[in-house]
């Protein structure tokens, strides 16, 4: 049975719910604070929920803004789980520097005091070997392929 453009919209659109959800329910019911990357891959999750309603308004417009808020929302996640593995460096605001010999004391004491209580190169949870931005990354990327099938059936 092939879904029609609507269907798969919607079923996109609650596939971002879902992880919204679930990041919700980590901060809040399981007391796991996000960091600042983690904030940001809720708003594109967020912005193709907003494109699922926008579907009754006009399909395609939905399914190209959904299609686009989850290609940046899997490319945050990559970048964010490649900060966790060391893979490259994020940013400074949440993350570690090595180098604090080249540090005076009062800026290192500056940058304690500034730093973020949850940093984003260290992994608080996992599953399956994998991090909450792993699986939102891997998660992600099955909704730009709805997103992308909703589009291309509503083409035809």
């Amino acid at each position: 049975m092939q879904l029609n453009a609507r269907t798969l919209v919607l079923i996109a659109a609650a596939g971002s719910a879902a992880l919204l959800l679930g990041a919700w329910g980590f901060q809040y019911i399981g007391g796991l604070a996000p960091c600042k990357m983690c904030i940001w891959q809720r708003w594109p999750h967020g912005i193709a929920v907003l494109a699922g309603g926008l579907s009754v308004v006009s399909l395609p417009l939905a399914a190209a803004v959904g299609l686009l808020a989850s290609l940046v929302g899997t490319g945050i996640a990559i970048f964010h789980s490649g900060v966790e593995r060391s893979l490259w460096e994020g940013p400074t605001t949440c993350t570690s520097t090595n180098d604090l010999g080249a540090l005076s004391p009062q800026q290192l004491l500056d940058q304690i005091m500034a730093a973020p209580l949850v940093r984003c190169d260290e992994i608080p949870w996992q599953m399956f070997g994998l991090s909450m931005a792993n699986w939102n990354a891997v998660l992600s990327a099955g909704l730009v392929v709805l997103w992308a099938l909703a589009l291309l059936r509503r083409a035809q």
